[in-house]
């Protein structure tokens, strides 16, 4: 048995730090790709909060595997959208939609196969807010704690189909079918921002996120991309990661955002920010306007302002300065293993900081 306040608060196992943690370890860790059945309920569901796991469902899938899917639906509440349930159905998923006056609120995930099953039940969605930033609790059960309570994911699938609740199952053959109404359109809709979304992101600088920075023109030091990298818990502080990669073998999952570069006095209105599925699972904000700039060095700290749904700012604080002293100690998330730090801070807090130098 694991618990979990998240995101990073407090937990009975070192494995746990969150929801992304409990189900990593349920359908990737513990796992042989093809074995058994994959489940998922959640009222809300988008497509960031799936952005780490289909690559991993399309090869248990391939691998004669199966995962099942019971997302809510409504024609008028936006509670799963046509992005999430295209990319599951594109990799294989059995996808099915309760419509249901009373939403569906519950949220569980895990699998069943021959020898054991395992069972996450969570207050958090499968969006990207419920697997990363949002305050949820998680409780994954695995092996004889499942067999005591007399648990079966096949018993649970075969009640929910039982009841006389409006179900729907989508295909990707019938785009007209009455399911598809059921879902709203991430990439139209503009998501009205609430005062917990209005926030800035903290993250300290290291070698590789200044070396081209710092590097002056044709020098080997400036070869590659400039990009910050950031932390794997970002899939609620970008918009839907759908844009695909075209070239190379290993997957990758972007999207393109309005960046204002206040330091520069420059806008990028091209600038893209990339999950790397298929390496190593972390993500990569393409800062290109700073290449040669010598603004940023190790150790110095990069804010990044999320003012609307694709509109950013970014600013760089110098280790000497007044406001990086102010706004260091946000940055409480370690990443990786040369001590990086991330952490977030609300904008109107932030601001206030800004305006007191």
């Amino acid at each position: 048995m694991q618990f979990t306040f998240h995101p990073n608060v407090y937990n009975t196992n070192p494995r746990s730090k969150g929801l992304l943690d409990l189900l990593e370890q349920v359908w990737i860790k513990d796992r042989k790709a093809g074995v058994g059945v994959n489940f998922i309920i959640s009222g809300f569901s988008n497509y960031n909060g799936g952005v780490r796991f289909y690559e991993i469902f399309k090869e248990h899938i391939d691998k004669g595997g199966k995962c099942i899917v019971i997302l809510g639906g409504s024609t008028s509440q936006r509670l799963s959208s046509i992005q999430v349930v295209e990319q599951l159905l594109e990799i294989g998923c059995e996808v099915h939609l309760i419509n249901r006056k009373r939403l569906l609120h519950a949220k569980c995930y895990g699998f069943i196969s021959d020898v054991d099953q395992g069972v996450v039940i969570s207050s958090g969605n499968f969006t990207g807010p419920g697997m990363s930033q949002n305050i949820e609790a998680s409780l994954l059960l695995r092996g004889k704690h499942v067999d005591e309570l007399n648990f079966s994911w096949e018993e649970l699938r075969k009640s929910i189909f039982s009841q006389s609740w409006d179900i729907y199952s989508p295909t990707l053959a019938k785009r007209l079918d009455p399911a598809w109404s059921l879902l709203y359109d991430e990439s139209r809709f503009k998501v009205p921002f609430e005062n917990e979304q209005e926030v800035t992101m903290l993250l300290t600088l290291v070698h590789s996120d200044t070396a081209r920075i710092q590097a002056n023109r044709k020098t080997k030091e400036s070869r590659g991309s400039q990009y910050f990298w950031v932390s794997k818990e970002s899939f609620d502080f970008f918009p839907a990661l759908t844009i695909k990669n075209k070239r190379g073998i290993k997957p990758t999952y972007s999207t393109i955002i309005r960046m204002n570069y206040v330091d520069l006095g420059v806008i990028d209105n091209k600038c893209r920010v990339t999950f790397e599925a298929g390496n190593n699972l972390d993500f990569r904000l393409g800062t290109g306007k700073l290449r040669y700039s010598k603004l940023a060095k190790p150790g110095d700290l990069a804010a990044i302002t999320r003012i609307s749904e694709y509109e950013y700012e970014l600013r760089v604080f110098t280790k000497a300065s007044d406001t990086y002293n102010k706004l260091n100690h946000y940055a409480i998330n370690l990443i990786g293993n040369e001590g990086k730090k991330y952490g977030y801070i609300p904008n109107d807090e932030f601001f206030k900081a800004l305006a007191k130098n």
